[in-house]
């Protein structure tokens, strides 16, 4: 693939995984929008989606499970001028990263989120991940998931997430879309994307993704917080595209006392190092 964005070299996934499919379409979202090698940093947690940075030629960061929202808001802070792209899987991002995922939603930093949401837990070997299905058997759930599966989108859009949607692997060219205006819009940016584990999930399968979906008309109005609830909460078939878009809400970086007064971004200032021990100080 000629794109710059393209890092060569062998990946960790199972052939036939849906991650291949996520990444291709990422790589042509970030050449179509144009961006830097350089202002792109990808954030990730741990899990087979996780690994997706380290496959793209840009800045990236590999933290703990579950933790890399913490990670991302970081950067961001240090240098708002970055694109913040996360890449995580259900599991990482819904399960063990579950609070950090609500909670960023509330501050609307502006970054970008990308869930490989394969209904499963992939890299330890098929338990049931946030997301899978009642009903499913695995190796660890043998009698059957018997938990309610938990929804990222209404759980986004109930409490206001200024951008949400959903593609799907088996849909690259309208899935590469809506990745492209995610990145794009300022603010918390959720796109859960549906994609199969050809290993552990023999039930959610590219065709079973291809049947159970559907995408939302054109004449769907993002603005309507309560419109977009009622879509999130369809189950089958499940729609597909853009649910929801808030462009009036505040983003974290811009409310934090340091960019009050001056827009460069912090690693370039000096530290007051004075001030430092002062407050260090007056804590004793």
């Amino acid at each position: 693939m000629d794109n710059v964005f393209n890092r060569h070299g062998e990946t960790a996934w199972c052939p036939g995984c849906g991650n291949f499919g996520l990444r291709t379409i990422m790589l042509k979202a970030l050449a179509e929008l144009g961006l830097k090698q350089e202002e792109v940093v990808f954030v990730s947690g741990i899990g087979q989606a996780a690994k997706a940075p380290q496959y793209y030629n840009t800045h990236y960061f590999n933290g703990l499970h579950g933790r890399s929202l913490p990670p991302a808001t970081g950067i961001l802070a240090a240098n708002p001028n970055l694109k913040i792209i996360v890449e995580s899987g259900d599991g990482d991002m819904y399960g063990e990263g579950g609070n950090h995922f609500l909670h960023s939603i509330r501050r609307n930093p502006n970054i970008t989120v990308i869930v490989h949401n394969n209904m499963i837990y992939g890299l330890t070997k098929g338990q049931a991940s946030p997301t899978t299905p009642i009903g499913m058997h695995t190796p660890i759930q043998v009698d059957g998931v018997f938990e309610s599966p938990i929804n990222p989108l209404a759980i986004a859009i109930s409490m206001d997430a200024s951008f949400v949607a959903r593609g799907s692997v088996g849909e690259a060219e309208r899935t590469k879309e809506i990745i492209k205006k995610a990145i794009s819009h300022k603010g918390f940016s959720l796109v859960d994307v549906f994609q199969a584990c050809v290993s552990f999930n023999k039930v959610n399968t590219h065709t079973w993704f291809r049947d159970h979906t559907y995408f939302i008309e054109e004449n769907h109005n993002v603005k309507d917080r309560i419109a977009a609830f009622t879509r999130a909460i369809e189950t089958d078939p499940m729609p597909l595209g853009i649910f929801y878009v808030n462009e009036n809400k505040p983003v974290f970086e811009e409310r934090l006392a340091p960019y009050r007064n001056s827009k460069e971004p912090l690693y370039k200032r000096n530290a007051d190092i004075s001030k430092i021990k002062e407050l260090l100080a007056a804590k004793k």
